[in-house]
Order: C-alpha cells, then structure tokens, then sequence
C-alpha cells in the first residue's frame, strides 16, 4: 500500500512523495513527513467492567436461617361464674377464721354495754360496726395480699386455676391490689352489676378490674 501524507492546513490527503499539497499548494516540510511516518496516536480503548458471566464469584457469608419464633399463647379469662365459685370459696375460707373472732367480739361488747348501762340499740350499733369494720380489714388484708403474692391469687381462684394480673399479664402490686378490693363497694353499690360486667366485657373484666387495671386469667 502506498504511503500518504496529510496537509497540515487543509487536511487533504497526498502522497508521501508530494513536496506540494494538491489542494492548497502548501509546501511539505521534514516536520509534515515526520508526523506522517509517526502516525495518529492511537488511544487505548478503556477497559469496561469484567463480564459477570466471566468474573470470579465474590465470597459470599454463609447462608443464615431465619429464626421463627412460636406466637404466645392467648390468654385465657376467667368468666362470671368461675369466679362466683371462687367467691364463695374464698367466703367460707375467710369465715372459719372471722365468725369466731366477731363472736368474742359482739360477746364482750355486750358485757362491756350492760356495764356501762348502754342502751340497747347502742350496744346493737356499736357491735355492728366493729363487726363490719373487723370482715372489711380481714377481706382486704386477705384478698390484697394473697394477690399480690407470687400466687397472685386468693385460695379460691387457686383452687380454680385463677389469678389476677395487670393489664400487660404481670403480678400486681399490694397497693393496686388494695385499690381492686375496696373497687368492690362501688361494684356491690350498683346492685351487683359491677360484678355481672364480668360475664360481658371483651376480657371478662368487672367494674372493679376496669378501675384498678386489673385482669382475671386462667392459668391453664
């Protein structure tokens, strides 16, 4: 193949044996020729990223299984008429320790009364209230501290496989137990009802459960 220059004013392309460009008539110098042995300087092409068919695997982590965990158990509230049973459990538990000791009681207040030479009616006030206020501190003493205890539950709901949680399924404190028992008085004010909302409340809940937060499960 023949060699060619190119003029450097005009671009033409020549031979390399021309002293003249054929076109402008530009003459050719050792510097034109030069450059035209030399040749266009070539670019390397850059290089692309390896081809992923091609390329070495990277090292991957070892595959980790996903751990599932099981979900917990829903919880199990006791109802109106288990814990009616309960009651009544608790009642008769309760009364073999209370009836004897108001008995003394009412005994030596009425020997005290004739003494002092009490009217009747004041002997039968005066005994009444102590009597009252005896089983009210009993119950509560009782009932707060048996579910407040790791049993969290009186004698009767264990019999039953009750006891008594907050909201969130935890033990309760002495202080919110306190505040469950005496709830009661407003439950048994409203002719009971407080204690029949157990029987229709979402989670069996009684007014005095919704006041102190409490709940009533099953613990099977």
């Amino acid at each position: 193949m023949t060699d060619v220059i190119y003029c450097n004013r005009c671009g033409t392309q020549n031979s390399a044996l021309a002293k003249f460009c054929a076109n402008c008539g530009s003459p050719f110098g050792s510097e034109t020729t030069a450059t035209a042995a030399i040749g266009p300087e070539v670019t390397p092409r850059p290089q692309g990223p390896a081809d992923p068919a091609t390329a070495a695997p990277s090292e991957q982590p070892p595959y980790a299984a996903p751990v599932y965990s099981s979900p917990a158990p829903a919880a199990r509230y006791g109802g109106f008429w288990i814990r009616f049973v309960a009651a009544i459990i608790d009642a008769l538990a309760l009364g073999i320790v209370v009836w004897p000791v108001s008995g003394m009681l009412a005994l030596m207040i009425g020997v005290a009364g004739g003494r002092v030479d009490m009217p009747g009616i004041g002997i039968h006030l005066v005994r009444g209230i102590v009597i009252w206020t005896m089983f009210l501190c009993a119950g509560w003493i009782y009932e707060a501290a048996m579910e407040s205890s790791s049993k969290q539950a009186t004698l009767g709901k264990m019999a039953l496989r009750l006891k008594v949680t907050d909201e969130h399924g935890s033990r309760i404190s002495f202080a919110r137990a306190s505040a469950r028992y005496f709830s009661k008085i407003l439950s048994r004010m409203i002719l009971m009802i407080g204690y029949i909302m157990a029987g229709f409340t979402a989670r069996k809940q009684a007014l005095h459960d919704m006041i102190a937060g409490t709940l009533v499960v099953r613990t099977q």
